[in-house]
């Protein structure tokens, strides 16, 4: 265990929820056919769509805004070569599924968002 644990909970009878990190960020949970969690970040990567909303069909994700289409083991994306999804592993915990999220990232003062933006050409 390396980052922040993030306690999944259980909704019953969903398929697929949202749980947030005490840190803010939010991550999707999907329940496969076999009963397995997988974990990804709940916004796809590209363009911010809500992936819980998303159909779930033979271990990957598809966005319901444009169809891009994630494989829920790996994060590869299977429409484009252009994005990935972060995936998370899931942990058991005092008996209770938890997902390591990893560390939240830095917060960066607007100057070096700025430069950041700058240099990355965005």
């Amino acid at each position: 265990m390396t980052g922040v644990l993030v306690d999944l909970g259980e909704p019953a009878g969903r398929s697929a929820w949202t749980v947030t990190a005490d840190d803010g960020r939010v991550f999707a949970v999907f329940v496969l056919d076999d009963g397995g969690l997988r974990v990804t970040d709940a916004a796809c990567p590209h363009n911010a769509g809500p992936l819980v909303e998303g159909q779930v069909r033979a271990g990957e994700v598809r966005c319901p805004w444009h169809w891009y289409r994630f494989d829920l083991d790996t994060g590869a994306c299977r429409t484009t070569d252009l994005f990935a999804l972060a995936v998370h592993p899931v942990l058991e915990v005092d008996g209770r599924p938890h997902a390591d999220v990893g560390d939240a990232p830095p917060t960066l003062s607007w100057s070096e968002r700025l430069r950041a933006h700058a240099r990355d050409g965005g």
